[in-house]
């Protein structure tokens, strides 16, 4: 009998600890022709591999600010890489002048407010924020 409780409270919390866990999502503007971005292609992007949309127009890559939980799950899910080895790794880039990192908004708002007013913006945020106006292009998990 013991074993079953301990089992099912087992259970019951991995349950839990999966629902509590935020889905990101990364967005554009509703009307921007793109449909979906790999995850190899948000890698790329968000490393500043890639800059353009398919279509080559400059894509405006937003970033949630330093201290934002969504930032730190994004690129642990996107890279496996803690916002301070990725700002670390934007300090080198900057350095030698090949790279700008993504434009840090203030927050999630922030973030959706540009995507639906700027064509080529891309964001990503909590799933549980998505409101109308954004596009979902990709999933970080």
């Amino acid at each position: 009998m013991r074993q079953f409780a301990r089992n099912t409270t087992l259970l019951i919390g991995l349950l839990l600890a999966g629902i509590a866990r935020a889905e990101i999502v990364v967005v554009v503007n509703a009307n921007n022709p793109v449909s979906s971005f790999s995850h190899r292609e948000l890698v790329d992007l968000y490393m500043g591999r890639n800059l353009h949309f398919p279509d080559g127009s400059l894509i405006l890559r937003l970033d949630q600010t330093p201290e934002s939980a969504v930032r730190n799950e994004f690129y642990n899910k996107l890279v496996n890489k803690s916002v301070a080895e990725v700002n670390a790794y934007w300090a080198k880039l900057l350095f030698t002048g090949r790279a700008t990192p993504p434009q840090t908004m203030g927050d999630t708002q922030a973030i959706l407010s540009a995507v639906q007013s700027n064509h080529n913006a891309i964001g990503y945020i909590d799933s549980k924020d998505l409101t109308d106006g954004v596009k979902v292009v990709g999933r970080v998990n």
